[in-house]
């Protein structure tokens, strides 16, 4: 069974929170910045998809959603190298690099 190629690109964090946490509790992002103690900016930069989810914010945001920080980082991972092999072929010039056998 071979893998197939994912032709929807993984959600952002920032559209889980929304979907998941503000929208249906009707939480602002003032409000979930607040919780978060962060900037309203930041958390709305990662709420419109604009910004990253980094290790501090994952560690925030598993406290104050009761979830692990690796969903997070997770999903931000999965978002971020399924755009980076759509976006760029820069990548596919990398050689591989021979390695001795004794390693």
């Amino acid at each position: 069974m071979g893998t197939r190629e994912r032709k929807r690109p993984p959600s952002h964090p920032g559209k889980i929170i929304r979907g998941l946490y503000l929208e249906p509790s009707s939480i602002s992002i003032s409000t979930l910045s607040k919780v978060l103690g962060v900037s309203r900016k930041t958390v709305s930069r990662i709420v419109n998809e604009k910004g990253s989810v980094k290790a501090d914010m994952a560690l925030r945001l598993s406290r104050a959603f009761d979830t692990s920080p690796q969903v997070w980082l997770n999903l931000q991972k999965n978002y971020d190298l399924w755009h980076a092999e759509r976006h760029s072929e820069d990548w596919q010039n990398v050689q591989a690099i021979e390695m001795p056998a004794s390693m």
